[in-house]
């Protein structure tokens, strides 16, 4: 893949694409990035993915910042408000309440 063609992947999408792997093929790194994918992934692929796009088309988060969510699935304001403050964007408790809503589909 070049550089050009990055993409951004949430923990489970990540975990899907190297459950195809051979694992008797594969090097000591995809091992352990698929050992640490199956552990942390707090949702199915498929139900990441669709979060992650009702995040961006709903709430107007980045694609960077969706992912971040998704990874972590933080469950209240307070947990929620700890991403947006590093992200340094200011969103509303009714934004953040949607936010919470939308995680919590899964």
């Amino acid at each position: 893949m070049s550089e050009k063609a990055k993409k951004l992947l949430t923990i489970p999408e990540a975990n899907t694409i190297l459950q195809k792997i051979d694992l008797e093929k594969a090097d000591q790194i995809q091992k352990r990035t698929l050992d640490y994918t199956t552990k942390f992934s707090k949702a199915e692929a498929d139900q990441a993915k669709k979060i992650r796009k009702e995040l961006v088309t709903d709430c107007g988060l980045s694609e960077e910042e969706a992912v971040e969510l998704v990874n972590s699935m933080p469950k209240s304001i307070e947990e929620l408000r700890t991403f947006t403050a590093g992200w340094r964007k200011l969103l509303s408790t009714e934004s953040l309440e949607k936010i919470l809503a939308i995680l919590r589909k899964k």
